[in-house]
């Protein structure tokens, strides 16, 4: 009998559970909803349960369905708030400090997700002076699903932009609200799922791609968990890697005790590959001694190690304050009180590569840095090799990485919002996907298709940004797959309401997340004010290639979004330009403004046909802008133009 009970128990408490209205993750306190559109909410309980919805005095009722789902439709609203929402089951839920407002959805890969904080020496302002707090933002984990669609996120939170939380914020998104809001005096939410290193395909719901049959049969194939398990086990047997012998002593390197010999200098910032090291994959120990003043000592500090590739481990008079386990994040590691000391410090520095150049990347900071005072690190330093790595066999095809499949991450972090109605989108993603720019545009418009069609509607504006330099400049005209795809993204601007932010100007050469955030989130504002708001007169692009004539043994270009006019952005003759005759064999060209027009030309091609235009990864003296500031998107006319 006691067990009997027990039992009964447990099911009536189960039962009850079930019972008790859920919500999905984006609805809770304090998010925005919004405004002059129908709503949707949503959520499960038991089924044919009655629930009611109260909000803004009036009360919307629903049953849920067998599969205990129920969703009511609120009357479309004016932008406002706070409100409360009351949602009435067999439990009550109570959601307070609403908004209304425009909500975006903003995705993409690293450049989306690169938080406030990871900038928050360049916009340390920007983050103390923060006070927008109906601005808010909702991160979305990165999560992944190969099987199929799922109907919720795992618990977030709706942040306010104030200095305490804006920290948080996907920078560019931060900016591009902050500006609208500035403009518009509205509550902006920011919905962001984005992934570091993830291509377009991921982001695609299976119904997305019915036209490219090959994505269609690798879908079908990750489902099948066997087959994805058995690629993975059969990634790589690379046998036993040799052991550091920096740590491998009774006196690791990195210790107070240790006495350094048989080290070598070597200049940081710089790589290793270029100071006398050959081909050196595995680890790498740096040591530096530095005199530190008493201004450093007990005060907040910060150790900037610019970027270092691939990974780091920090030692500061013997302990360690910092690691990073990729290359691509600026090390910016706080220093606890205590860590320095007045006089002589010791630095050490383990980097580990696996492939490529190793080092510390120049032109980036490399310093001990207080509110007030800076110790600079750059110069010489010692070194000493701790480990080399042994090239590793692969065993089988490679791996499978879920966040770089087909609709991998769309099921998981983009599927469970398409309910909650949202004003638009913001896109910052390519870099995944330059090695493929000749699908990226149909892929890219299929993206942009199905995003629309999940969120039934159809004409949900776009805005995205065009690729920024990346990498080394080259000075003779060449090919280029970063260009490749900024191409690809030039042409998606045939798809009905999209707009692009050029930011060609805003890269760095040496890291593939540069730091001027601000400039892109305010270049997807403009497109936003011009686009979506309908500010009437406003520039908002700059130049766009739009034909090309031939004059003699000159070529004439046109160009849209020319504003108040032409102008060479550095007062310098216009760069970037080459010119080539039927054989497609570029030469770098004259080029002038002459009124709305370019005139390109080089006296030893007699037959212009062709002409490319800040053609490169990273183009250097790209200098065509229209007088409002915004530079010209690169182009080439050697391949059908948009």
């Amino acid at each position: 009998m006691i067990r009997t009970c027990f039992l009964l128990i447990i099911l009536i408490t189960t039962g009850n559970a079930f019972a008790q209205v859920k919500l999905p993750a984006l609805i809770r306190d304090s998010m925005i909803l919004q405004r002059d559109a129908q709503l949707n909410v949503l959520g499960w309980a038991s089924a044919g349960e009655k629930v009611a919805v109260k909000f803004n005095n009036k009360t919307y009722k629903a049953t849920t369905g067998k599969d205990g789902k129920w969703l009511v439709v609120i009357d479309a609203q004016r932008a406002g708030g706070p409100y409360t929402m009351q949602i009435q089951g067999k439990n009550k839920i109570m959601l307070n400090d609403l908004l209304v407002g425009d909500v975006w959805f903003c995705s993409g890969q690293s450049n989306m997700v690169h938080q406030m904080k990871l900038h928050d020496i360049t916009y340390a302002d920007d983050i103390r002076n923060a006070n927008y707090p109906e601005i808010r933002h909702f991160f979305i984990p990165t999560l992944t699903d190969l099987q199929g669609k799922r109907d919720d996120l795992p618990t977030g939170y709706w942040k306010p932009a104030t200095p305490q939380d804006v920290r948080e914020f996907s920078a560019v998104a931060y900016f591009f609200a902050r500006a609208i809001y500035d403009k518009y005096k509205i509550p902006i939410g920011l919905i962001n799922a984005s992934v570091g290193g993830t291509p377009v395909e991921a982001w695609t719901s299976e119904e997305g791609f019915s036209d490219f049959s090959s994505v269609l049969s690798t879908i079908q194939q990750n489902k099948d968990t066997a087959y994805v398990n058995g690629r993975n086990r059969a990634v790589r047997a690379p046998g036993k890697e040799p052991d550091d012998i920096g740590l491998s002593g009774a006196v690791k390197w990195f210790d107070q005790a240790y006495v350094p010999k048989r080290w070598h200098t070597i200049n940081v910032p710089g790589y290793w590959e270029d100071q006398g090291v050959r081909n050196l994959d595995g680890a790498v120990w740096y040591r530096k001694e530095i005199e530190l003043p008493a201004a450093f000592i007990n005060v907040p500090a910060k150790l900037l190690l610019g970027r270092i590739v691939d990974a780091d481990v920090v030692y500061i008079n013997g302990k360690q304050i910092g690691n990073t386990t990729y290359q691509y994040p600026q090390r910016r590691y706080p220093l606890a009180a205590g860590v320095l000391k007045p006089g002589k410090n010791v630095i050490v520095v383990r980097v580990m590569n696996t492939a490529g150049k190793g080092g510390f990347v120049p032109d980036k900071p490399y310093a001990i840095v207080t509110e007030k005072d800076q110790f600079d690190l750059r110069g010489e330093w010692l070194y000493k090799v701790g480990q080399v790595r042994q090239p590793g066999n692969l065993t089988g095809p490679g791996g499978i990485s879920a966040q770089g499949q087909p609709t991998a991450l769309f099921n998981a972090m983009v599927a469970p919002a398409v309910n909650y109605t949202i004003k638009g989108f913001l896109w910052y993603q390519g870099e995944a996907n330059t090695g493929r720019a000749a699908e990226y545009t149909a892929r890219f418009s299929a993206l942009i298709k199905d995003w629309r069609r999940q969120w039934k509607q159809d004409t949900l504006p776009f805005l995205y940004v065009q690729l920024p330099g990346f990498m080394d400049m080259n000075y003779l005209p060449s090919e280029s797959q970063w260009a490749a795809l900024r191409e690809a993204q030039l042409r998606t601007l045939a798809v009905p309401n999209t707009a692009m932010a050029v930011a060609i100007d805003l890269g760095e050469w040496n890291d593939i997340h540069p730091d001027n955030k601000k400039d892109v989130g305010l270049r997807l504002a403009l497109a936003a004010r011009k686009n979506v708001y309908g500010e009437k007169g406003l520039v908002a692009s700059g130049p766009v290639f739009q034909s090309q004539s031939i004059d003699g043994n000159k070529l004439v270009l046109r160009f849209t979004d020319t504003g108040t006019g032409l102008v060479s952005h550095d007062g310098e003759p216009l760069g970037q330009f080459a010119i080539a005759g039927a054989d497609k064999k570029f030469v770098w060209a004259r080029a002038e403004i002459d009124g709305d027009k370019v005139i390109v030309w080089n006296d030893v091609v007699k037959d212009p046909v062709y002409v490319r235009y800040a053609w490169s990864d990273n183009p250097d003296g790209a200098n065509l802008y229209n007088r409002e500031g915004l530079p010209a998107s690169p182009f080439r006319t050697d391949k059908d133009p948009l």
